[in-house]
């Protein structure tokens, strides 16, 4: 049985371009669709934002106005969620790419209760366009979304299996957290997340799991409440 009646699950843009470092692989993004659409059919509500770091990252444009930067990495998570939507309909599970950039062609335009309506209906809402502002990251605009439908935990895809007290791809002794509070996090600049957007999750109580995505079954494994990666609280 499910331990969560709704997830935020964030991923980032990267992961949907496989062992690539651009674009997206079809393969891969198949292959995350079936985890999440058995998610969805052991009944857990659904709600997903993905990054656009395999497209272009606003942060590391460093010779374009950063306004403008922001702007093309949003419209690059628009992208993502689309093929994302795709994959998921393929597999006859229902969806709808919610933007906060409107652009009625390709997307809704981002409603709070429209979107709750959808997670009601079961079909996986996914949220693109991160927030329509620059400054604003897609952890950021993940957590805002997580709070606005009310999910009960946001679970954080990452390239490793928790936080750690270093980055654990570059020193082999890391010693990682199972579990960890939103002010060390925020002491120790672990940097699992974006500041404010830990700080927004510590000021609303809304727990975060960080685990490895690259293990198959894990966000299952999430959400069935098994014990892994690492819970901030």
């Amino acid at each position: 049985m499910a331990a969560y009646r709704r997830i935020l699950l964030k991923l980032s843009g990267e992961v949907l371009a496989g062992g690539a470092r651009f674009g997206i692989d079809a393969a891969r993004v198949a292959e995350l669709a079936g985890e999440v659409a058995g998610v969805a059919a052991a009944g857990v509500q659904i709600g997903m934002v993905v990054g656009g770091g395999n497209f272009f990252r606003g942060v590391a444009a460093q010779s374009m106005d950063r306004v403008t930067a922001d702007h093309m990495g949003m419209l690059a998570t628009v992208i993502n969620s689309l093929a994302l939507s795709d994959a998921l309909e393929q597999l006859g599970h229902p969806t709808r790419v919610m933007s906060a950039i409107e652009m009625r062609q390709v997307a809704e335009p981002y409603i709070r209760r429209r979107a709750v309506r959808h997670l009601e209906k079961g079909r996986i809402a996914i949220f693109a366009g991160g927030t329509s502002n620059p400054y604003f990251s897609t952890d950021t605009a993940a957590t805002l979304r997580a709070l606005e439908i009310k999910a009960d935990v946001m679970a954080k895809a990452t390239r490793v299996d928790g936080v750690y007290d270093r980055d654990p791809l570059k020193f082999p002794d890391a010693v990682k957290y199972p579990e960890i509070g939103y002010s060390e996090v925020l002491s120790k600049g672990l940097g699992v997340m974006d500041a404010s957007a830990v700080a927004m999750c510590r000021d609303n109580r809304l727990p975060i799991i960080v685990f490895n995505l690259n293990t198959t079954g894990n966000i299952m494994r999430v959400s069935m409440g098994e014990s892994i990666g690492t819970v901030i609280h």
